[in-house]
């Protein structure tokens, strides 16, 4: 059974590989239909985090439960309902676009020939190059292979770890405009990200930092204390202030202000996740 519409569970979350320890007692809940991202430094435990959820790893101690299933003991119960992009594409360079779409839907029990191989290939744009064998591909158009073999089988729940690496502007755009569709729809989404950006598209976000989860709150809560640096000038020269909390002191701010100019420069996002990274070692 899944608690109150969660489909993922992890409690008390540990996994050791010798003296390091990659998860140190996470706990997370994930809500069926959400976006959920994950953020933080490089070894803060994100994948490990998706290889535990994916059921690619035993942890070394607490739980994880995934659509109401142990990852490990109810591997291939999960596999039909689950769908994994890895950092690094997995994919048969000599085998063409289409071929490998096919072998991961065949992998799933989905026809090579049928309905969801050609539906996928149109979600992310690559009919025209069905027929091109993979190693000919660029960087972004294997992100997208990737993607499409993760989706081919339409998954309930979708683990997608930096999938947008390395790909340009205008993909991302259309990757995460994707993302929010099957929300929509009902798929649950998890993104690990180290895109700001990329984070306030998401419906929640985990901060993690040493293998535990510092926050988990929608992107604009976690946020909200943004600082920010205004700079007022009233013909007579500049005065500088720096402020702790922009949402809430600037409004005081401009009321009191006669400035005929200002200018306001904000905390960058990456900027308060290290932020809130430093609070929590504190």
């Amino acid at each position: 059974m899944m608690d109150d519409g969660l489909v993922v569970v992890a409690s008390g979350l540990v996994k050791r590989y010798q003296s390091v320890m990659a998860l140190a007692g996470l706990d997370l809940g994930i809500r069926r239909g959400e976006i959920f991202g994950l953020i933080g430094p490089n070894g803060a435990g994100k994948t490990t985090l998706i290889r535990a959820i994916v059921g690619a790893l035993q942890p070394t101690a607490g739980s994880v439960r995934v659509l109401g299933l142990d990852p490990i003991a109810d591997r291939w119960q999960l596999r039909r309902r689950l769908g994994y992009m890895p950092q690094q594409p997995a994919l048969y360079p000599d085998l063409t676009t289409h071929r490998n779409v096919a072998f991961f839907a065949a992998a799933h029990s989905v026809h090579a020939n049928s309905g969801p191989v050609q539906r996928t290939l149109e979600l992310v744009d690559l009919v025209d190059r069905a027929d091109d064998p993979v190693r000919t591909l660029s960087g972004g158009m294997r992100q997208r292979v990737s993607l499409a073999c993760a989706l081919v089988h339409e998954p309930e729940l979708l683990i997608l770890d930096e999938p947008t690496a390395g790909v340009d502007p205008e993909l991302r755009a259309t990757f995460w405009q994707r993302f929010r569709e099957m929300a929509n729809r009902g798929t649950t989404v998890v993104v690990s990200t180290h895109q700001m950006g990329e984070a306030l598209e998401c419906d929640r976000v985990a901060l993690i930092r040493a293998g535990k989860v510092v926050a988990a709150e929608g992107p604009g809560r976690l946020f909200r204390s943004r600082r920010a640096t205004v700079r007022l000038d009233d013909g007579n020269g500049e005065r500088r202030i720096d402020l702790d909390d922009y949402e809430r002191q600037l409004p005081a701010l401009m009321h009191e202000s006669s400035a005929a100019r200002v200018t306001i420069e904000m905390e960058p996002l990456d900027d308060i996740v290290l932020r809130l990274i430093r609070e929590g070692e504190e």
